[in-house]
C-alpha cells in the first residue's frame, strides 16, 4: 500500500460516515502522489498524516429563545485545520445538513484554497444547524449572540477569523461582530470579515467571490483564444456568490439563462433581469419563482436540480457541495457546453469532475476558481489591521490579480508534474506545496 493510500484508509477509519470529508481528502491526495514521489522527506515526516488532522475541533451547544419564548438548542462547530501559513480563516454556515464532517471538508479545503491567494491566511470553517430561513430578524439576532458567545473564545485577528458562508451574510456578520465587541470590550475589526462598511467591511468583499470565479473562467477561456462575450451561462443558485457572478458575466457581455435556489429554477431566453434577481433575493428574501410575476415569459420549474438541462456554453455551479453529479454533467456535455467554473465549495461530484475533464472541458476547481471571497477578506484584514481602507477599484484590481495568479500557479503545477491542463490537480499541488514547505520548516507540531 502506498503511503497516499494508508493515510487515505486511516482517514476513513477515524472519521467515520463523513463522506464529504472523505470524498475532499481523496481528491487532493490523488493530486499529490507525484509531490510525494518527488519528495521523499514528506513520507519520513508524516505531512499527510499531520495535514489530514485538524488542530482543533470545536462543537458547542447554542441554546435561543425564538419570538414566541420558546427555548431551542442547536449545535455550533469550529474546525480550526491548519495554521502554518497564518491564523486560520474559513466562513461559518448555518443551514440544517451542518455536521462535523460538514465543516471538516470546508476547512480541509479552505487550508488549500486560502494559500493559493498568496496570502497570509491558514484553514478553518466553523457553523451550526440552525436554519435562519423563516426566522425575524430579532431571532437571529439572539441565536447569533448566543452562538458567539462561545465561540469568542476560541477567535481573534490574529488566531482565527470567521466570514460569513451560506446562511450567513452582511445581517449575521453584523449581530456576531456586535456580541463579539460586548464580550471583548475592544475593537478588533480584524476578527470578522464580510463586515459593513461602517464598521470595517471592506468594499467590494460582497461581490469577491462571484467576480471571482468569474475572472478565473475569463483566464480559461483567454488562455484557449476564447472570450465571455456572446456566451450562454447557466448559474446554479440564487445567493450572493451567483448574483455577482452573474453580474460579471454581464459585464463581459455573456448572457445568463438560468438560476435557482434550492425549490426550483428559471429561465429565461431574453436573459437574467439581475436587478430584479438582487432585489427579490437579496433585499426581499423570496423565492425564486416570484421572479415569474415580473417576466410571465421566463420558464419556471421546481426541480432545481433540472437546471443543468437547460443549453449552455458555460456552467457555474454556485449552490452547494455535489449539486452537479455525473448525470447531469454527461447532459451539459452532451448540449455542448465548454467550460465550469465552480462558485461553490465541491460542487461537483469526484464522477462528474472526472467525466469533464475526460471529454476536455475546460475545468475550474472550486479552491482556485471560488478563491476571490477569501482572498478579498484576507484584503479585508489588512485594511483592518493598517485602520484604512481602499476603494472599489483598488480592492477589485487587486483581486483580478490574485485569480490571475491563481489560474497561472494551477496551471504551472499541473504542466511541472506532467499533468498538463488537469487544473484540478494543479489547484490543489500549488496549494499544498506552500503549506508544506511551511510545515516542514515549523518542525513536528
Amino acid at each position: 500500500m502506498s503511503y497516499v493510500q494508508e493515510v487515505f484508509e486511516t482517514v476513513k477509519r477515524r472519521n467515520p460516515g463523513e463522506l464529504e470529508f472523505h470524498q475532499a481528502v481523496a481528491e487532493v491526495l490523488e493530486s499529490l502522489e507525484p509531490v510525494i514521489d518527488k519528495h521523499p522527506e514528506y513520507r519520513e515526516f508524516r505531512l499527510l498524516d499531520r495535514i489530514v488532522e485538524p488542530e482543533r475541533q470545536i462543537i458547542f451547544r447554542v441554546p435561543w429563545e425564538d419570538d414566541l419564548g420558546n427555548i431551542h438548542v442547536n449545535r455550533g462547530f469550529r474546525v480550526q485545520f491548519n495554521s502554518a501559513i497564518g491564523p486560520y480563516k474559513g466562513g461559518l454556515r448555518f443551514h440544517p445538513s451542518v455536521n462535523l464532517g460538514i465543516i471538516k471538508f470546508l476547512g480541509f479545503e479552505q487550508i488549500f484554497k486560502n494559500s493559493l491567494t498568496g496570502l497570509p491566511i491558514g484553514g478553518g470553517k466553523g457553523g451550526s444547524d440552525f436554519d435562519p430561513k423563516g426566522k425575524s430578524d430579532r431571532e437571529i439576532m439572539r441565536f447569533c449572540q448566543s452562538f458567539m458567545s462561545e465561540l469568542a473564545q476560541h477567535i481573534g485577528p490574529d488566531v482565527d477569523v470567521p466570514a460569513g458562508d451560506i446562511g450567513v451574510g452582511g445581517r449575521e456578520i453584523g449581530f456576531l461582530y456586535g456580541q463579539y465587541k460586548r464580550l471583548k470590550n475592544a475593537t478588533e475589526a480584524g476578527v470578522l470579515t464580510g463586515k459593513g462598511i461602517p464598521f470595517g467591511g471592506s468594499l467590494a468583499r460582497t461581490e469577491a467571490t462571484g467576480y471571482g470565479t468569474v475572472y478565473f473562467l475569463n483566464e480559461m477561456l483567454t488562455d484557449k483564444g476564447l472570450e465571455l462575450k456572446g456566451k450562454t451561462v447557466v448559474i446554479s443558485g440564487s445567493g450572493n456568490v451567483s448574483l455577482y457572478a452573474c453580474k460579471k458575466c454581464q459585464e463581459y457581455g455573456a448572457k445568463v439563462v438560468a438560476m435557482s435556489d434550492s425549490n426550483g429554477y428559471i429561465y429565461d431566453k431574453n436573459g437574467i433581469d439581475l436587478n430584479l434577481m438582487i432585489r427579490l433575493k437579496e433585499i426581499e428574501r423570496k423565492r425564486i419563482k416570484e421572479y415569474k410575476n415580473y417576466h410571465p415569459e421566463a420558464e419556471y420549474s421546481e426541480n432545481c436540480r433540472a437546471i443543468w438541462s437547460v443549453k449552455c456554453d458555460l456552467a457555474l455551479p454556485c449552490a452547494t457541495q455535489n449539486e452537479l453529479n455525473e448525470q447531469e454533467a454527461a447532459v451539459l456535455i452532451e448540449n455542448g457546453v465548454i467550460a465550469v467554473a465552480e462558485g461553490a465549495n465541491m460542487p461537483s461530484t469526484a464522477e462528474a469532475a472526472k467525466l469533464f475533464q475526460a471529454h476536455k472541458v475546460m475545468f475550474g476547481p472550486a479552491k482556485a476558481a471560488n478563491a476571490g471571497g477569501v482572498a478579498t477578506s484576507a484584503l479585508e484584514m489588512s485594511q483592518n489591521s493598517m485602520r484604512y481602507s481602499w476603494t472599489f477599484a483598488e480592492v477589485d484590481q487587486k483581486l483580478h490579480q490574485i485569480m490571475a495568479n491563481i489560474y497561472t500557479m494551477s496551471k504551472n503545477a499541473a504542466q511541472e508534474f506532467g499533468l498538463e491542463g488537469n487544473l484540478i490537480a494543479g489547484a490543489n499541488i500549488a496549494g499544498f506545496q506552500k503549506v508544506a514547505a511551511a510545515m516542514m520548516a515549523l518542525g513536528i507540531y
